[in-house]
């Protein structure tokens, strides 16, 4: 059946058994994620796996709601205690004076003339002199300044026409776009080598600062590495035919889900507001203290001392700061993946009106416990490889360091690419972590599919696109401010800010449609393993997946998808 939703009629347990041999039913449930033969033998294994579409799901990882929920009070509480507890002295310390007769720092009556009179001319601080320098017309850096916040301001106004247009392209011209991009990306690393190559060339001081040798070594250099990329592309071109078609898949769910380009941006505004609000508290937190005298060569200075408490709330913020910002990452691909899967399980005429409602839902109520603890996991990682990258630029010598190190690294992998998939599982079934990391493990061992196109194939692809596009661009943004404008040089500069900007922006919606590959992928295991069909457009082309080799044996015995 393509609805594969709760209902009154299907087991409410996640762990319901099949009947047993001498059940007079004439339909046996198959066991989806267990190849015993007894179905009683462990009763855990039998994960029915399907989008669990009840009103209200259970909590989940309530322990790590809790943590996460603690971590953010204590960091708003302090960070309050030390706007209401700050030192005022903390930017005047220079205006202290030891007094040998208190033994203690004195404040000076007096200010100099000069500090008044540099005080009085902007009173307010509003930067009245940069406002009249911007405004003044003999100045070029005015010209600048005016020319870069006018193209910023357009670069805003365009970024959404502009993924829309590259998500219809996707769409309906996924291959005709990638046989566009590729070329063009690979023109563009060869003219980016030709430019430096030739730039340093004709200017006397990076001829000598670089010499003749050098300049050539680096230049067939990369042109190696590009023959390289060529040579890859080339070898591999059926799999990116595969892929293409697997981004046009991708495209059309999330053109299908198109409320999600309202509701993600609103997400990332959110942490940041968040992460200006820590900043401010931390930059509070250094102005509670006291002005105490320090004895140094027999002598008494007036120096700044923080209170005891000042470096581990320093320490809280930041671990806040960091934890808050991979909840922030799980919990826009809990979204995606709960609104996504809706749209796939659901036929046309059944899907949920409001699918991200639902899916915010979950995400900022049962589940979110789920997505502190994969994120907390996620934040782990990153800081233990870190670490292992640190001491590896330290070049510790010694065999036993480096074997550690790539134990560490492949250790580490491996619980990111489990970790990745699970939150996909959490946003379909509601289920706890560990659960929903069982899920993955099972489902993905029995109907393992190439992830390389899933994760890396589409990834690169989807760089060189945005990468093509945000190039064209800054080449017309700068041509435009050359013709329109006197400002000569300074229009690469613009064109080179607008071109980071796009890149940003395109960049956020290429990470958008990587997590809906990535649930659509998902949602076609969970096809495969219950033998089901339920969007066969997206079955006509996972179906060309090639699988692992160890289990095309047990999979030639399943019954066939008819797509």
């Amino acid at each position: 059946m393509a609805t594969t939703t709760t209902n009154d009629s299907e087991p409410s347990n996640l762990y319901d058994h099949n009947p047993p041999p001498s059940s007079s039913s004439s339909t046996q449930t198959q066991p989806l994620l267990s190849s015993s033969p007894d179905p009683y033998s462990d009763p855990t294994q039998f994960l029915q796996i399907s989008y669990t579409n009840a009103p209200n799901r259970p909590f989940k990882d309530i322990s790590f709601l809790i943590l996460f929920t603690l971590f953010s009070l204590l960091t708003f509480i302090f960070g309050f205690f030390s706007i209401a507890n700050k030192n005022n002295n903390y930017d005047s310390i220079s205006s202290f004076s030891y007094n040998s007769s208190s033994s203690s720092c004195i404040k000076n009556s007096s200010r100099s003339i000069s500090d008044r009179g540099r005080v009085g001319d902007d009173p307010l601080g509003l930067g009245l002199g940069f406002a009249r320098n911007i405004n003044d017309d003999r100045n070029p850096s005015g010209h600048f300044v005016k020319g870069l916040i006018w193209a910023m301001v357009v670069t805003v106004l365009l970024s959404g026409p502009i993924v829309w247009g590259v998500l219809l392209l996707l769409k309906r011209y996924s291959k005709q776009v990638v046989y566009v991009a590729v070329p063009l990306a690979i023109g563009i690393m060869i003219g980016v080598n030709v430019y430096w190559f030739v730039a340093c060339t004709v200017k006397d001081t990076c001829c000598e600062a670089f010499p003749l040798g050098y300049r050539v070594l680096v230049l067939v250099f990369v042109f190696l590495v590009i023959g390289v990329v060529v040579w890859v592309i080339v070898v591999s071109w059926d799999r990116v035919e595969l892929t293409t078609r697997v981004m046009g898949v991708g495209a059309d769910a999330l053109s299908s889900n198109l409320a999600l380009f309202g509701v993600l941006p609103v997400l990332a505004v959110g942490l940041v507001v968040y992460y200006v609000l820590v900043v401010v508290f931390l930059v509070f937190a250094r102005m509670n203290g006291k002005i105490v005298a320090r004895e140094e060569s027999a002598e008494y200075y007036c120096v700044w001392k923080q209170d005891s408490w000042v470096p581990a709330y320093y320490a809280l913020a930041i671990l806040t700061m960091l934890w808050s910002a991979t909840v922030a990452v799980e919990a826009k691909a809990y979204v995606i993946t709960g609104t996504v899967a809706q749209w796939y399980f659901f036929k046309n005429d059944e899907t949920p009106r409001r699918r991200i409602r639902s899916s915010l839902r979950n995400a900022f109520g049962p589940s979110f416990g789920t997505i502190c603890f994969s994120a907390l996991l996620i934040c782990v990682v990153r800081i233990v490889r870190g670490a292992v990258d640190c001491a590896r630029r330290e070049d510790i010598p010694g065999f036993f360091n480096a074997i550690l190190r790539c134990f560490v690294n492949t250790f580490l992998s491996a619980i990111d690419f489990l970790n990745k998939f699970t939150i996909n599982f959490a946003a379909i079934t509601g289920e706890a972590y560990c659960t929903s990391a069982r899920m993955t493990y099972e489902l993905l061992k029995r109907n393992l599919l190439s992830a390389v196109f899933v994760e890396t194939i589409s990834s690169r692809l989807l760089i060189g696109i945005i990468l093509v596009v945000a190039s064209i661009y800054a080449v017309m943004v700068s041509a435009i401010a050359n013709a329109a404008s006197d400002l000569g040089t300074y229009s690469y500069y613009v064109g080179l800010s607008t071109w980071l900007l796009l890149l940003v922006v395109l960049g956020f919606f290429a990470h958008m449609l990587n997590n809906v590959i990535d649930t659509v992928y998902v949602c076609y295991a969970i096809d495969r393993d219950r033998g089901d069909v339920s969007k066969p457009n997206v079955h006509e082309v996972y179906v060309h997946l090639p699988i692992r080799r160890s289990q095309r044996s047990s999979l030639i015995s399943r019954t066939p998808l008819n797509v």
